[in-house]
């Protein structure tokens, strides 16, 4: 090219090709690239809302499954177990109380069954708490431990009766001998036996409030990825219908507007399933269980305390022990603020008379007052009131007992203390135990209602539409717009 001659420009499209572009220059972006980018957007957020349903759906089962199947069990059975050796230690003590006094012939034998039956219990309670906490260690140490001295409670037992028979004693009034063998048995018993069955129920109660408070936080934080993933592909889908639309003229996109629809209706799904299952968690654990373990705890400290009031009479001279034992126990079942052993039941009458006008008023405390506290379920609330009635009449046959002895009147006292005739403590006693079980099996058949639902809605029907939901999805998406990429071969 000669001196003077013109350069030629260069061509746009060159030029882009040698030089960088400014920077802070926006793109233009074509309309396949733009469809590609949003078309990988729908299938990621598609993909993030189905992972976020089965996450949260998959734990809240294993919560419920955890609580309802295996945790719950396991606390209920340890309370059990606890009530199982207390009242081993009543009948035990009911054995030495009725001494060799032919008028308590018969009462004696049903006594003897009963001390079997519960023993047969506590054996069974004990294999299936040893089963509960294999993995477990402290549950283990615990189990070991009233295992290792069962035994040796049932043998000292047996001596004080094989004692009290050889001695012909009176009623009420034991061998020292006999009596000194079941001070040892309930020493050993109410400082090592049930000390340890109040541990493995202990370590299964705070395994249920872990898993309860940590399902209930997940399900909070997993309904909000849900409909956040959910809202998400929706507002993805909606772009790339809008986009498809605007390019190509085109009104409607089959296939994207029934995975729109199709995504919608699985999101609402899936948090009513989310929510439902937070429902059931709160039923099952909040409402039921709460409920069967207070009770659980009621009779089991119930029978101790029944124990008690057989103790006092057996041995004089730790009946001022007893005695205290009995309230403390009494109040641990229905507490009233300052009351003595003079003044509860008059104290807990008004309590009861307050609460009887107004059920929402519960103007006592213990696993008693905590159960009224929680009545949620049909049938509950007469069932519980039953508790409180028998356990006011039990209170008072414990208190003609205590004045029937201190009158000298011993075996008037030992007659009403293990009595089966109405009016008699035992048979108030009674009473006292069918109504708790009675309140216990409303809660329970409520817990098992609601772990049945949250299995029914979250069963393998349930996965599979889930999964058949979301590849649908993808599938009509990329069936969506695959035509209009093709064009642009």
């Amino acid at each position: 090219m000669g001196p003077g001659a013109a350069v030629p420009a260069p061509r746009a499209g060159a030029l882009a090709r040698v030089l960088p572009l400014p920077i802070g220059r926006p793109t233009r972006w074509s309309t396949p690239r733009l469809v590609r980018a949003l078309t990988a957007l729908c299938l990621v957020a598609l993909l993030a809302a189905g992972t976020a349903a089965a996450g949260v759906l998959t734990g809240a089962r294993a919560d419920t499954d955890a609580i309802g199947h295996r945790d719950a069990r396991q606390a209920a059975r340890a309370a059990d177990l606890y009530f199982a050796l207390s009242d081993l230690d009543a009948q035990a003590a009911n054995l030495l109380l009725l001494g060799a006094d032919p008028d308590f012939s018969s009462l004696r034998r049903q006594t003897l069954d009963s001390y079997e039956q519960r023993r047969a219990q506590a054996d069974a309670d004990l294999q299936q708490a040893a089963e509960a906490a294999a993995g477990d260690p402290a549950g283990q140490r615990a189990v070991q431990t009233v295992l290792g001295q069962l035994g040796g409670y049932e043998a000292l037992v047996a001596r004080a009766e094989l004692l009290e028979e050889q001695a012909g004693a009176p009623a009420g009034q034991p061998s020292a001998a006999a009596l000194d063998a079941y001070r040892q048995a309930t020493d050993l018993l109410r400082q090592r036996l049930l000390p340890a069955a109040d541990e493995v129920g202990a370590a299964s109660g705070a395994t249920v409030d872990r898993v309860y408070a940590g399902g209930r936080d997940g399900l909070a934080t997993g309904w909000w990825w849900l409909l956040g993933t959910g809202l998400l592909a929706l507002a993805a889908l909606a772009g790339l219908q809008r986009l498809l639309a605007v390019r190509y003229r085109r009104l409607v996109n089959p296939p994207l507007a029934a995975v729109t629809l199709l995504t919608a209706v699985a999101l609402a799904v899936g948090l009513h399933l989310v929510t439902r299952a937070d429902d059931h968690l709160v039923v099952a654990k909040s409402n039921a269980y709460d409920s069967v373990i207070a009770l659980s705890r009621a009779r089991a400290v119930a029978y101790d305390l029944n124990a008690d009031e057989s103790r006092y009479l057996t041995d004089p001279a730790r009946a001022a022990a007893y005695q205290q034992s009995f309230l403390d126990k009494t109040q641990a079942v229905a507490r009233v603020d300052g009351a003595t052993l003079a003044d509860y039941n008059a104290r807990l009458a008004t309590a009861a008379g307050r609460h009887r006008a107004d059920h929402a008023a519960v103007p006592f405390g213990g696993f008693l007052g905590t159960e009224l506290r929680n009545i949620t379920f049909p049938g509950e609330q007469e069932a519980a009131e039953r508790v409180l009635a028998a356990f006011q009449a039990y209170q008072l046959d414990d208190r003609r007992i205590r004045e029937l002895r201190d009158a000298g009147r011993l075996k008037e006292a030992v007659t009403l203390n293990t009595g089966l005739a109405p009016g008699q403590s035992n048979y108030d006693f009674e009473r006292l135990g069918r109504a708790i079980g009675d309140t216990i099996d409303v809660n329970t058949r409520a817990m098992d209602d609601a772990v049945a639902a949250t299995d029914s809605d979250l069963d393998t029907t349930t996965a599979t539409l889930g999964a058949l939901a979301l590849a649908m999805a993808l599938a009509l998406t990329a069936l969506g717009v695959r035509p209009r990429l093709r064009e642009y071969r």
